[in-house]
């Protein structure tokens, strides 16, 4: 299988970033953590940054940004009508004996 080498790097860095919600990360922090340079994880910060999947606070500590928030709320509610509608059919389905 093929990939994109940058788009890994970046998407490993949003990874990093779970747990980091509240208090946020550093850049040198992240770097340690993924083992890469600073220089290359200020590159994927910036592509989340700019996309609202991470978010740079007033302190310079990256977290998780409101995009990412949208999709987890987006997928729970889509869980959630899944699970209705599985109710439905089952008590449409119920034999009572």
């Amino acid at each position: 299988m093929s990939t994109v080498k940058s788009a890994e790097k970046v998407l490993k860095v949003l990874k990093a970033l779970r747990g980091y919600s509240l208090q946020g990360i550093s850049n040198r922090d992240l770097a340690e953590k993924l083992n890469e340079s600073p220089s290359q994880i200020t590159r994927a910060l910036q592509t989340l940054v700019s996309e609202g999947l991470a978010k740079k606070d007033e302190n310079d500590l990256y977290t998780l940004g409101t995009s990412v928030v949208q999709i987890a709320k987006q997928h729970l509610a889509e869980v959630e009508r899944a699970k209705a509608r599985i109710a439905e059919i089952e008590q449409r389905t119920s034999v009572n004996y």
